[in-house]
């Protein structure tokens, strides 16, 4: 006869077992749909080049490892860096680490405005954040190609003020970039603070401030603390769709200021080149797993009790 412990641990152990049956059908999905295609990446970047721009299955290659940080001449086969590749992987990640503190420089605010206003109307200003979310970031791009282009608001504002004589070419630079990235993606660094801002105790700052803190010390000492959480969460939240970022660089940089997305679809269209694009598809990948790390190790230390 079994024991009270044994019909236990068979208990458990037949539960355990119903978890994973009823979780098969997701974790089959999340293979097929998302580690299944990155294996195939894997693969393809260890291929040989194909003749018309596929891949040369069983021919085990190197090649597209090798052209993404070298280059060799074609006249006499000396090794040289890719300068191109690594001019392009410099700029994605500048950009995305810029765009990153400027949405933090302009949500913060934001977030703080929204987390200190009456109850009943912080709905309303969320619901302005949001509504940008409404419309596909290929129209919102091409809003700011209206704001951003030579006869665009911006160029006939200062030429209204006369401050310029003619256009300033704003248009296909990196600073077309940076603008369309910081505004499509402020929204996912405004929600997360204020997720974290919402939950402050203001009588903290009170206390500061009966205490003699300036406003200055009040914000670095009670509240960055305090919404730590968040500025990690909404600095993930943008870093890493602006490292990949693809319809962006393309409609606002055009070929001048290509970024590490457009790149690797230009290997897989026009370059033909696949092997070199899965490899440059593994190398976004492992920047964007390595910025998670950051983020987990920062977020374990922080504690996330008001996150």
């Amino acid at each position: 006869m079994a024991t009270p412990r044994e019909i236990a641990m068979a208990a458990e152990k037949r539960d355990i077992r119903n978890r994973w049956l009823l979780s098969a059908p997701a974790l089959i999905i999340i293979f097929l749909a998302a580690i299944g295609p990155l294996f195939v990446m894997l693969l393809y970047s260890f291929m040989a080049k194909g003749d018309y721009g596929d891949v040369k299955f069983g021919q085990f290659s190197l090649d597209g490892w090798f052209n993404v940080f070298l280059t060799r001449d074609i006249f006499d086969d000396t090794l040289t860096f890719a300068d191109a590749h690594l001019s392009i992987l410099w700029r994605s990640i500048s950009l995305s680490l810029i765009t990153t503190v400027t949405t933090l420089f302009f949500g913060f605010p934001t977030a703080y405005f929204i987390a200190t206003r009456p109850q009943n109307q912080r709905d309303t200003w969320l619901f302005v954040v949001t509504i940008p979310f409404w419309t596909n970031i290929l129209i919102r791009t091409f809003a700011m190609q209206e704001v951003l282009r030579n006869e665009g608001i911006i160029n006939s504002v200062l030429r209204a003020m006369h401050l310029i004589d003619s256009p300033i070419q704003i248009m296909f630079t990196n600073w077309a970039v940076l603008f369309g990235m910081v505004y499509v993606y402020l929204p996912l660094m405004v929600l997360p603070l204020y997720a974290s801002m919402e939950k402050i105790d203001f009588r903290l700052v009170e206390a500061g401030y009966d205490l003699y803190a300036t406003r200055l010390q009040v914000l670095r000492r009670i509240i960055i603390p305090l919404v730590k959480p968040g500025i990690i969460a909404g600095s993930i939240l943008v870093f890493i769709p602006s490292l990949g970022a693809y319809v962006t660089p393309r409609v606002l940089g055009g070929g001048k200021s290509m970024m590490l997305g457009n790149l690797i679809e230009l290997q897989f269209g026009q370059g033909r080149d696949w092997p070199l694009g899965a490899a440059l598809s593994i190398t976004l990948m492992v920047v964007v797993t390595l910025a998670l790390l950051v983020y987990v190790r920062n977020a374990s230390k922080g504690g996330g009790g008001n996150g």
